[in-house]
């Protein structure tokens, strides 16, 4: 009862979860243009997730695994359903996730796969290595498909969770449950990270408490992989927007937008935007003489951080609204270069960090 009562008293008042203020990128946050100046190694108009074993790079393209041989994509499996998740298991098998609703685990060459779609898996959009042999994965949501995350955001979505597979019995247990989208995670000492995008943070889970490590962010975080001199990658697919946060805050409205508007041209976060001029978020706010102003309220976003042991940012990588290497979901480092997966223009990106280190305050 307390718990929706300040639910009531926040939104009626417009304060805490009712307000809509947005932090503004700052400190570690600020904005650079790292991510825009990457080098594009290819073109992947299906990309989903990638994955290392720390030394290889594989990445989810459509239905797919590929792998990196020098600059080159060669296939490694093909699946009868598209990826939604990908990971690389310590002791050297894959996994992958399946439309959201089923996860395999293979190893490459072998026709063996451990099958797993219990505990009604809806939206599995991220996996990750546990500990004693498990797979960690996030579903989404428990209401609406992985492609459905647009309208879960729009209904105020809270059924996200996370899920440990015991890969020898092949049981899935639900570790937490109601979270508001979750989007990646990664093991971290006797706890789980989270990322929970619709509550813009990211949590730790253990001994059955969930508590923010890392809350109040301007963007919607996603994907988490571990750095190999410790801390974690984080990714985030887009930034928020005081006009979303608006917008989520007007119930007939929502509901009326997405029973009359072509999902296209809702009001929602997007992974690409400027490509038809029938969006909402048009006019002198956003260019002026046909240019796009870099300060504009962006409706589409691309940005990495880099955060410490203690999950503390330190530094990251953007590509601002007036760039197009957006729709961030995924980021592994191998070899002291950070490959980083654009969903938005469907692009794979390198950055050397020995070059932009210094240049983004690390």
């Amino acid at each position: 009862m307390i718990p929706a009562l300040r639910e009531f008293a926040h939104r009626f008042l417009g304060r805490g979860e009712g307000a809509i203020t947005v932090p503004p990128f700052d400190g570690a946050l600020k904005p650079n243009q790292a991510l825009e100046h990457a080098e594009t190694v290819a073109e992947l108009p299906a990309a989903e997730d990638l994955a290392t074993d720390g030394t290889v790079l594989y990445v989810a393209d459509g239905d797919a695994v590929l792998r990196m041989e020098g600059d080159k994509l060669t296939p490694v499996r093909r699946f009868e359903q598209p990826l939604t998740a990908l990971c690389a298991l310590p002791d050297g098998r894959l996994a992958v996730a399946l439309a959201g609703r089923e996860v395999r685990v293979f190893a490459p060459g072998d026709g063996a796969d451990i099958v797993i779609n219990g505990s009604g898996m809806t939206a599995v959009n991220a996996l990750a290595p546990g500990r004693s042999g498990t797979l960690l994965a996030t579903d989404g949501s428990t209401e609406r498909a992985y492609a459905e995350w647009g309208r879960d955001l729009l209904s105020r979505g809270r059924s996200g969770r996370l899920l440990s597979i015991d890969l020898a019995s092949r049981k899935v247990e639900v570790v937490a449950s109601g979270l508001r989208y979750a989007f990646g995670a990664a093991a971290s000492g006797d706890a789980v990270l989270v990322s929970e995008s619709w509550s813009h943070q990211l949590i730790a889970i253990g001994d059955g408490a969930a508590k923010p490590v890392l809350d109040h962010l301007p963007m919607y975080p996603s994907r988490l992989t571990p750095a190999p001199d410790g801390g974690f990658w984080l990714t985030a697919f887009t930034a928020r927007t005081q006009l979303i946060e608006f917008v989520l805050r007007e119930a007939t409205y929502r509901r009326r937008m997405m029973a009359e508007i072509d999902p296209e041209f809702w009001i929602v976060p997007r992974l690409r935007a400027g490509q038809s001029f029938r969006e909402p978020m048009q006019g002198a706010h956003l260019k002026t003489m046909g240019v796009i102003k870099p300060w504009a309220p962006p409706r589409s976003y691309g940005l990495v951080v880099r955060l410490g042991r203690d999950y503390a940012p330190l530094y990251s990588l953007h590509s601002r609204v007036d760039g197009s290497n957006h729709g961030v979901v995924a980021a592994v480092e191998i070899a002291g270069s950070l490959y980083v997966l654009a969903k938005g223009p469907g692009r794979l990106l390198r950055i050397k960090l020995s070059e932009v280190e210094g240049e983004v305050g690390a």
